[in-house]
């Protein structure tokens, strides 16, 4: 019977695991001390988390046992948990752990708390996130990260071929191109290495192009609901802050592939509000309007809009003075400073209070000299004009033209 490359080479020991040293130097201190706790592992497919809970069952004297949150039956798992009256504890690896249903967290809670199972959750998804509290607050979460493309490269120079018996050589950019085409995923890129092995003709020269020809496109695809998703939008954003336009291109180009167009609009317009603002208000419309466009025409037509804008809030001068203005009012509002509105301001005044009201209309400039915040935050600013663009040195001059009248003097 065939049997998968990739499952020949799953790891024996840690000293096997590729990548993941601090997960691994954590676990192994659990083994030396003889401790093993519940604990949850979660990052993107192929990381090794399901390799890595085998090797820690391995170490332990436990009865193990698999099940998965997505297509067992909690009659399958009271199985499993009645098992601890003649053993004492049990490690149970859980997959797709986020998937676990109320009632069947629930069942098992009492029994992860007490130790009589030592739970071994795994997940692509972001427990902190996808998870109950219930099952965090009991357990440890350890996160594994993507491995990167010179990690893979090494371990598939490792790899010998012989078994394929056709004396194959694989040249440098053979192996480059599988380390960078698995997108940090190390069991496609062993997929990738047995294909091309199986494909190849005896005493072949492996080289880039006949990689290509077998593989295909690079594996590229993007879990929308995943830990890796957020991480990337995250990126995204932090590039058009930073004025970046490659690296705004290079994320923006890896949402697409996922195809969550509205996710990526809504972050489109939080960016112009949040990091572009005041320096360039024009920008709040086009935003907007290429939102439209991108969500009319849809895939694929709508990465010209995308990319057209993306460039232009990386050019776009940048101010976050009323994103931090905005939120330096709620702090101030969420630490209880909600004193009473001056009478003159609210919606049925009496008769004197009413006069002492100015309309702003009738006086010069439309702004009248009159008290609008409370009397105990009326010295305060939020506000603090960022004048570095020519834009916001207008609204600041204007402003402080404004703060002169309101307050009747000049606030620095």
């Amino acid at each position: 019977m065939y049997e998968p490359l990739a499952n020949r080479l799953r790891p024996r020991t840690f000293d096997d695991v590729v990548g993941q040293t601090r997960v691994i130097a954590l676990i192994r201190k659990m083994i030396a001390a003889d401790k093993v706790v519940s604990m949850i592992l979660y990052g993107p497919t192929g990381t090794g988390k399901t390799t890595i809970a085998m090797l820690v069952a391995a170490h332990f004297p436990l009865n193990n046992y698999k099940f998965n949150a997505s297509t067992d039956s909690k009659a399958t798992l009271k199985e499993i948990v009645e098992t601890t009256k003649l053993y004492g504890s049990v490690l149970l690896i859980i997959d797709e752990i986020h998937r676990m249903n109320r009632d069947i967290q629930d069942y098992l809670l009492p029994f992860v708390e007490t130790g009589k199972v030592i739970m071994l959750g795994l997940t692509t998804e972001n427990p902190y996130i996808a998870c109950n509290p219930a099952i965090r607050s009991r357990v440890s979460i350890f996160r594994l990260e993507r491995l990167s493309s010179a990690e893979i490269r090494t371990y598939l120079e490792k790899i010998d071929l012989s078994d394929y018996e056709k004396n194959l050589t694989v040249s440098a950019e053979a192996y480059e191109y599988l380390s960078t085409a698995s997108n940090g995923e190390i069991r496609t890129a062993v997929n990738m290495l047995e294909m091309i092995a199986i494909q190849a003709d005896p005493n072949q020269n492996v080289d880039l192009a006949f990689s290509i020809l077998v593989v295909g496109k690079p594996s590229v695809s993007v879990d929308k609901n995943g830990d890796d998703y957020y991480d990337i939008l995250s990126a995204f954003h932090k590039s058009v802050r930073g004025s970046d336009v490659d690296a705004a291109l290079h994320y923006l180009a890896r949402l697409i592939v996922a195809e969550d167009l509205e996710s990526l609009l809504r972050r489109l317009s939080a960016i112009v509000y949040e990091d572009i603002g005041l320096a360039n208000p024009a920008m709040g419309p086009k935003v907007a309007a290429a939102c439209d466009i991108a969500r009319h025409i849809g895939w694929p037509e709508a990465v010209n809009a995308l990319g057209a804008i993306t460039i232009e809030l990386c050019i776009s001068p940048k101010s976050n003075a009323a994103h931090l203005a905005v939120n330096a009012a709620l702090e101030d509002v969420k630490a209880g400073k909600t004193p009473k509105i001056p009478t003159h301001l609210i919606n049925n005044p009496t008769y004197d209070d009413k006069q002492k009201y100015r309309y702003a209309h009738e006086y010069p400039g439309h702004v009248a000299p009159q008290q609008y915040l409370p009397t105990e935050l009326k010295d305060v600013v939020y506000y603090k004009p960022q004048i570095h663009t020519k834009m916001e040195a207008a609204f600041a001059e204007q402003h402080e033209a404004n703060l002169k009248i309101i307050r009747g003097k000049r606030k620095d």
